[in-house]
């Protein structure tokens, strides 16, 4: 049996919060399909509404708090990341961007980030191609091919709740499977994915 960490990063600022019941699903859906593999997830769940102050001190400032360098080093090690935000203005939280922000750039080489997102109603559904997919490129993480949007008709009815659960079963079993399988990048942590090439030698080659 393999042991692998899962850090859970939600973005919800209400509480409850649907942003947070659906990054439980989704955390509970990764624990079941490792199981049926044989392997034991580790969860760490981050809320970042608790952490929004330090957060934006840190930006001000440059010097994190305790609770978000710990929060940082968490997602940071972690064998997988489930990131979750809500919504606002068509794209993720400015909460949501400004923590990934705070991260090194390499921080998610290599790392399998399963993308989801919560929004009023399913026309918000692209936020996850269109904004969170290139986020999570230019971090170099290997993303998980099934991303889960949930509109807030997806809580509200049986019918609506089967899909949204098979959705949120079908990305746990993908991402069990990259932890499995070690599909994610060979590319250690803390590495360029492309060497920077300076300019003068770009031409030299010419």
């Amino acid at each position: 049996m393999t042991t692998f960490t899962l850090a859970v990063v939600s973005a919800g600022l209400s509480q409850p919060s649907s942003t947070r019941l659906l990054a439980d699903q989704l955390a509970e859906a990764v624990r079941r399909a490792s199981a049926r593999n044989g392997d034991r997830i580790e969860v760490i769940n981050l809320e970042l509404r608790e952490l929004a102050h330090d957060i934006t001190n840190n930006l001000l400032a440059g010097f994190p708090s305790v609770a978000l360098q710990s929060a940082v080093e968490a997602v940071s090690s972690a064998d997988a990341v489930i990131a979750v935000t809500p919504v606002f203005s068509a794209s993720y939280s400015g909460l949501f961007k400004s923590f990934f922000d705070i991260l090194d750039p390499c921080a998610l080489a290599s790392t399998p980030v399963l993308m989801a997102a919560t929004g009023g109603s399913a026309r918000h559904s692209l936020v996850l191609d269109y904004a969170l997919r290139p986020l999570f490129s230019y971090l170099k993480a290997s993303i998980v091919p099934t991303g889960v949007f949930a509109a807030t008709a997806d809580f509200g009815s049986d019918e609506a709740g089967r899909s949204l659960s098979d959705r949120v079963q079908r990305a746990g079993d993908d991402l069990a499977s990259m932890l499995t399988s070690g599909e994610a990048s060979t590319l250690g942590r803390g590495e360029q994915a492309d060497a920077v090439v300076p300019f003068a030698e770009l031409l030299a080659r010419r």
